[in-house]
This record gives structure tokens, sequence and C-alpha cells, in this order.
């Protein structure tokens, strides 16, 4: 499962708050935002007195897992479709065994089924059985053992509805029809599913939980214009009377929250890895940018086969883009479903594609499909490894220093979660097991296993997971399982770092200090852990590496053992030290007070190997004007990787911005990147350097990548506003976030309503931080307008907030659009417009009753606090 850009919202909350601009997020000054996935947490940890009454002493949470009482060996199941009453048709029969205990009756998952009959197979009369809605309880007749098979044969309706859902996984329906009726023009009509955690149990009845293990069989009956793509390999299609029956097979057992379905009027695009198919489902008007959206897919798979010694164990491999999808992407086994966010043309997907999501999604058929986690409990040991996916593809493709860039933006994440709520790695304390579904699971879990890798060395760590895959091939695991075959390979006891990082919760607090003594020529490097004990634990204990550079750049290593709580390494030393590096690998999950001096920072940057060390460097001396920043950040403006280079563009003093400005025309024309690229135009309009209005006009028409051509006109908003209208009317019916924003700021600038039916138009089709400013433009368009057409914006601002179509952001932008709205309107004199001002919190008191997605509630709760029901 990969989280949507939803969760990235967080990071919109911090940086708009109640800000007016209309700028990208990042200003010059700041830090560079990394994209992070955030999640808003609602509790903070509060560690409880101990109750001196031990009559009132409880036992703690323990969602221990599923005790199986039988075993689902085979599921077949025929399905039709009541498209109008968005209804599941089905025939179902589950092939089961006790699982030890001899047994005569069995319970299975059906949530808000109609069931019609149940009946063993081969028999003529029903089964007698209890049903509550959620779970039906079928008396067998006598009583089986284990090793004796029978077949349930189950005729039923589903009618799918959600009772919730989580800003993980925004509604557990489990099957989801869009558009049936065909009421929506510009929506497809589509069915697919989402069963992580428990909710294919809404479609079809079944052992729901991550612990169960069984083949499948789907004969699936619709209408012929449909393409359905489902679990295994299509065994047949058959054509009657304008009906095609899909016969699909899966003959490896996974776990029941893995089935899908898919279907819809898609363009298929095949390719074939080693003999395996390898598709790709996008909307026909993407089928030319099918291999651009799932671009490296096929070199994934040898990529990851080779580094795990495993080879892809399933028989094929297909990705599929379906609408108004709940979450981000789920690993269904061999049939992946993606959110439409991925479907992008391929000029969109230039320096900015799906590596990422299509990685951890494919890394999930080894640890998640192959090897399944017990519990929701140990959801990391599906989570964390597809996490750390992320990392290991972009080392191998795009080399460490992209790695690591994404590491600090998964370090980010956690550190930015714990905040709000710690707990441990594996939790069995949760409230709710969709509560696992947050930056401990995904990017703590992934940062752990950077770390064990770091200290076991990349042979062990690969040998390890080998072990660790082929011993528990088709089964369900917990923690123990990986730290057992780490163990088996290494010889070493590893409790001590499971425990710490598996079972506590929490991370390091350090503050690290450098000294020298000239007249001893002992160099000290002092580690205090300063983390809370109460919360976490007092003592770490941290495998580092200690690097020591001489002025010359040559450098020794010491491989230390952080393992109290105020510690002082030692070294004998023949010269002063021009820098002392703790952590030189730049691999702990810690926050790190690390006290050094700007001439440190300066030999840093220039001989210390990782991004991590040049990209601190730059932060550290940011709008410092010593020499040893100004040097810094000369410097960083060539660095060879790009962010680095983004990074000291947007930290760059106005003095020395006007210095190089010359430099910044030269990378925002020439630069290979097309992050940097804009952000050169960025700030070259900051500065209101005119000289560059003949590269933002060659950049509007022949740049490859559409952000900077967005940039380029922003830049031209600024400088020259007749020029950029100019152009602007070309660009209008581009669908690129990129440049809909740069347009849309531009005529938000006018104060002319006849721009204001290009804002209805595209209001829609903006998303992530674009679609927020996009809303922020059409809304000052509005204020800046008579009464009246501010009125009509507030209605369609509304209607999108409380519908069901529109994303997230845009949900999220449009409420927050109506609240700015509102303030304005609280501020007036006019008493017609404080009446307007009325009917605007009347609005979001409708948006905050109507919202369903939890994480957008609880920032509309945030927003809205003063707006009371």
């Amino acid at each position: 499962m990969s989280i949507t850009r939803s969760f990235i919202l967080g990071v919109a909350l911090l940086l708009l708050g109640s800000c007016g601009s209309q700028q990208k997020a990042v200003q010059s000054g700041e830090e560079p935002v990394i994209e992070t996935e955030f999640r808003q947490l609602d509790t903070m940890f509060v560690s409880a007195p101990r109750d001196p009454e031990p009559e009132n002493y409880t036992l703690p949470v323990y969602r221990a897992s599923h005790t199986r009482t039988h075993d689902l060996i085979h599921t077949v199941l025929d399905l039709r479709f009541n498209w109008e009453k968005e209804q599941v048709l089905g025939q179902a029969a589950l092939t089961l065994s006790p699982y030890f205990y001899p047994s005569g009756e069995v319970t299975l998952d059906a949530k808000g089924f109609e069931l019609e009959s149940i009946r063993l197979k081969g028999a003529t009369t029903d089964l007698d059985y209890e049903y509550d809605g959620q779970q039906v309880v079928i008396d067998l007749g006598r009583t089986y053992k284990k090793g004796e098979e029978y077949t349930l044969l189950i005729d039923y309706v589903a009618t799918p509805a959600a009772s919730g859902g989580s800003a993980a996984i925004t509604s557990d329906k489990g099957l989801f029809f869009i558009d049936p009726r065909d009421e929506d023009p510009d929506k497809p009509t589509q069915i697919w599913t989402q069963g992580e955690t428990e909710h294919n149990s809404r479609w079809f009845p079944t052992i729901d939980k991550p612990n169960e293990r069984t083949t499948q069989e789907m004969f699936v009956t619709v209408d012929e214009r449909y393409e359905v793509l489902s679990n295994g390999i299509l065994e047949s299609v058959q054509l009657k009377g304008g009906q095609k029956t899909w016969h699909w097979v899966m003959d490896q057992p996974h776990a029941p929250y893995l089935f899908m379905l898919a279907i819809g009027e898609f363009a298929v695009v095949e390719e074939t890895w080693e003999g395996k198919p390898v598709t790709y489902y996008v909307e026909p008007e993407y089928k030319e940018d099918a291999k651009a959206i799932f671009a490296h897919t096929k070199e994934m798979l040898s990529f990851f086969s080779e580094k795990l010694g495993v080879k892809y164990p399933w028989q094929k491999y297909a990705q599929v883009v379906v609408r108004d999808y709940v979450s981000g992407a789920m690993e269904n086994t061999t049939a992946v479903i993606f959110g439409d966010f991925v479907q992008r043309s391929k000029r969109e997907l230039i320096d900015d594609g799906n590596d990422r999501i299509v990685a951890h999604e494919l890394f999930h058929h080894w640890f998640g499909d192959l090897v399944t986690t017990e519990s929701w409990a140990n959801l990391t040991m599906n989570e964390g490894f597809a996490n750390y996916s992320e990392y290991l593809w972009f080392e191998h493709k795009y080399g460490r220093d992209y790695a690591d860039h994404h590491l600090l933006g998964e370090w980010s994440g956690y550190l930015s979660s714990a905040q709000g709520n710690l707990h441990p790695l594996i939790h069995f304390g949760f409230e709710d097991k969709e509560d696992m579904f947050d930056a401990h699971s995904y990017n703590k879990g992934g940062a752990v296993l950077h770390m064990l890798r770091n200290y076991v060395g990349d042979e062990a760590f690969f040998a390890a997971l080998n072990l660790y895959l082929t011993d528990n091939a088709y089964t369900a695991v917990e923690a123990h399982n990986l730290r057992l075959a780490f163990e088996e390979v290494t010889g070493e006891d590893l409790n001590w770092f499971f425990n710490q990082w598996y079972f506590e919760q929490g991370h390091p607090e350090l503050n690290v200090t450098y000294d020298f003594n000239e007249a001893t020529g002992q160099a000290n490097v002092m580690v205090e852990q300063v983390q809370n004990p109460e919360i976490m634990p007092a003592i770490f204990q941290l495998p580092a590496a200690i690097d020591i550079y001489k002025a010359n750049g040559e450098k020794v290593r010491h491989e230390v053992m952080v393992s109290e709580r105020v510690q002082t390494f030692t070294f004998e030393l023949e010269e002063a030290p021009a820098l002392m590096q703790f952590d030189a690998d730049r691999v702990l999950l810690a926050e790190v007070e690390d006290n050094k001096t700007s001439e440190q920072y300066l030999f840093q940057y220039e001989h210390a190997p990782h991004f991590l060390d040049r990209y601190e460097a730059v932060l550290e001396l940011r709008g410092e004007g010593s020499p040893a920043g100004q040097q810094v950040m000369t410097a960083a403006l060539k660095d060879p990787f790009w962010a680095i280079r983004t990074a000291a563009l947007q930290n760059l003093t106005p003095e020395s911005a006007a210095d190089a400005s010359e430099l910044l025309s030269g990378m925002a024309s020439e630069d290979p990147h097309s992050e940097v690229r804009a952000m050169a135009f960025t700030m070259l309009g900051e500065l209101g350097e005119e000289g560059a209005l003949a590269l933002a006009q060659k950049a509007i028409q022949q740049d490859s990548a559409f952000s900077v051509i967005g940039a380029a006109l922003q830049y031209l908003t600024v400088i020259d506003p007749d020029a950029a209208l100019e152009v602007a009317a070309a660009l209008e019916d581009n669908s690129s976030d990129d440049i809909l924003l740069a347009v849309g700021e531009l005529y938000a600038t006018t104060g002319e309503t006849q721009y204001l039916p290009f804002f209805k138009k595209n209001l829609t089709k903006v998303d992530g931080f674009s679609a927020v400013y996009f809303v922020d433009a059409y809304k000052e368009l509005a204020i800046n307008s008579d009464l009246e057409t501010a009125k009509g914006v507030a209605e369609d601002l509304s209607a999108i907030a409380t519908g069901t179509g529109a994303s997230a952001w845009i949900k999220f932008g449009a409420t927050r659009g109506l609240n700015e709205m509102r303030k304005t309107f609280e501020q007036a004199e006019d008493d017609e417009e404080l009446t307007f001002a009325k009917t605007l919190t009347e609005m979001l008191k409708k948006i905050k009753a109507s919202e369903t997605n939890p994480q957008l509630l609880s920032f509309y709760n945030q927003m809205l606090s003063d707006v009371k029901p």
C-alpha cells in the first residue's frame, strides 16, 4: 500500500496557514520542501502515573493475531453486477478444512450481505447459520477433522457500503462503482476494489484476516465493452449475448485482502519479462504514455529479483489506473491498483516520474504478498520493506545522492509524525487497525532497515533477506522471523537492535560536541542522549562511524558504539583535525544537534562524501554573510546534484543573488534538471531581474518541462504582465498543473471577471499544492469583483467541497478559499456583505458536517475552529 498524496496536506497547512500568497510553496530563504508523507495524528503520548490501588490494574491492550480455526484453501467467485443499485450478485465456493482442532462450525466475514442460500457442495439442503450483518456462523452439520476438506456454496447479494475510513484509506467500502449510471460526462464507468485492511469481505464471503491464505478463481460477467483485470492468469474470455465472462485463475495462495477486481474501458499495453506478462491498464487517451507512466517496471523486476536472490515469484505483473481511488496504490498480488494521479503525459513526467510508487508496490510482491504480516500490529513487515525499496531503487538507478535526498524526506515525515504520536514500530496496543498506516510503519520501518543494512553490511543484509523470504514464503510473519534470519546469517544476537527499534518507541535525540586539546593531542567527540526517558528508552545502543579529517582532506575512520547516556570518545592525533564527523555514514534515525563552526561546515561541504553532508552545510550557512557561508553557497549553485543546486537557489540572500544574476540566467536556460530551471526563473522574478525576458519567452515556447514553462510565465507576470497575458491565452487549454496555476495567478492579478470561466473550467483538473493555490487565485478574483460574482464563486467552491468527485487537495483548497472569503466579508461594513459572510459560515458548517475523510476533517477542525455547529 502506498499512501495517497493527500497525506502531504499536512505540509499545505503548515505552509499556507492564513497566508494569502499565491506563490509557490517554497520561497527564497526557506528550507526546501522535501516531499514527505505527513500523517495527521490527534493524540500526544502521555505517560500514565502508576495507580496506587492494585485492584485498578488492568492488562494493557494487546491486539493479537487472528486465531485460525479453519484453513481457507480455495475460493471460487462467480460475479455479476447490478450497476443501477450498485450491488454485487455473487456465488462463492469456499473450500476449507479445520486448522487443527475438530470443528462443526465455521465463521466467515461477510459485511452487509443478503444471504440467499448456504449449503455444502453435493448437498441439496441449506445449512443452518446465524448472521449479524458482519459475520456468518455456519453449522456444518457434523464435525470435521484436520485434513478433511469441505466446500461451502454461498449465493448472496452484496451492497458495499462504507462505515468509515482512515487517513491512509479514506473509505472501507471494499468495492466501488464509479459513475455506474453514466451520469458524469467527465468520468469513465468503472468498478474497482480496495481490500486492505479487511474490506474485501464487503463483496465476497471469506476469512478476512492477513494470516489467512487461499488460492482463487474468479468468473466475472460484464458488458462486452469492458476490460476485466483480476489476480493471476487469464484462463479464458467467453462472449455470449453482448456479455463477456472473464475467468481469472490464481493458483498460488495469498491473503484475502489482496484479492482484486478492476473493470472499465481501459487501454491495455502489453509487454513481457522473462516470459511472464507485464501489462499496463490506463484510460485510452493515455495509451501512448503507459510505458512512461510505469517506466522501469521491467528493469525493477530484474533488479529486485537479482538483489534478493529470489526471482519474482508470481505468474504475471499488471498495473491499472482507476478514478477516485481511496488511497495511493495497492499491492494486490499480480495486479496493482493506482490512483489516477500517476496518469500523466510523458512531458508531465519529466523529472517527476512514478518510480517511487511503482517500486514500492512491486517490492510488496516479495514483502507483503509472498511473505505477509501475520497481524496489523506487525504492518511494518509489509510497509517498512516497501518503503525501503524506494531507497534501494533510487540508489541503483540514480545514485546515492538521489537516494539520500529521498531518505531525508522519509526521516522528516516520521519525525514530524512522532511529535504528535509516539508508539512502537510493532504496535500491539493500537486503537484501530487503520491507525497502523502511519509514518511509523512506513517511514520509520524503512529507516530502521537502512540502519540494519549499514550495521551488518550489504552482503549479510541481502543474504538475510534471501533467507527470510525462502524460509517464510507463502506464510505469515512477525518481526522475530526477520531477527532470526539475520541472526542465522550473521551469527550475532540482535535482540538489542530489534528490541530498541521494533518493540520500543521513539528515537534518539543527540547533542554532539567536538574539541581538540593541542597540548595533549587528544580529540574528543562527546555524544549526549537527551531524549525524554519517560516516553522512550533513556539509552539507545547506536553503532556509528566517526570520521576525522586532516586539513588535506585525508580521513581516518573510527567505528564506535554509543551505549551510555553521556559518552566521550577520545582519539590521539598528530595535528588538529579540520573536521570530526559523527555518524559519518549519515544513517542514524535521530535528531542531532551537531555543534560545528562555519569553517567546519565549509570543509564538510568540500570534503565529506555524502549528499547529507553538503545539504546540511548549505542549510546551516544559509543567509550567513561569512566568507565560509558565501563560499558554500557559490559552490552549491554548481553542485553535481540537482537538489543541492535547488537548495542553494532557494537560500540565496538578495545581495548574493544580485551578484549571481548572470549565473541564474544560465541555470534557468541550461540546467539539466527542470526543477533547477524553474527555481532559477522564480528567483529571477523575485530579484526583479529584467534581463531574462527573452529567456522566459524562449522557455515558454521550447522548454520540455511544464514546470519550467509555468515558472517562466510567473516570471513574466512579475516583470512584464502585458507580455504574460499575450502568451497565457495560448496556454489555457494545457492540462499541466504548473501551467494552469501560472495562468490562474496571472489572471487573478488583473481583477478582470472575464477570466472567471477559465477558473470554473479547470477547478477540478488541478491537483496537489497547485490546486490549493489555484483556488486561492479564483477566490482573490472573486473578492475583487462584485458581490454577486463572489456569491457564484462561493457556490462553486461549496459544491466541490461537499461533493465526492474531487481530490482531497482541491476539496481542501475549496474549503480554505471559502474560509478566506468569510474572513474578508466579516470585515465589511455593508449589510449585504455581512449577510453573505454568514452564508459562508453556514456553507463551512455543512462542509464540516458532511466530510468523511478523517484527515480532511482533522484539518477542517483546526482551520475552522471558530466555526461552531
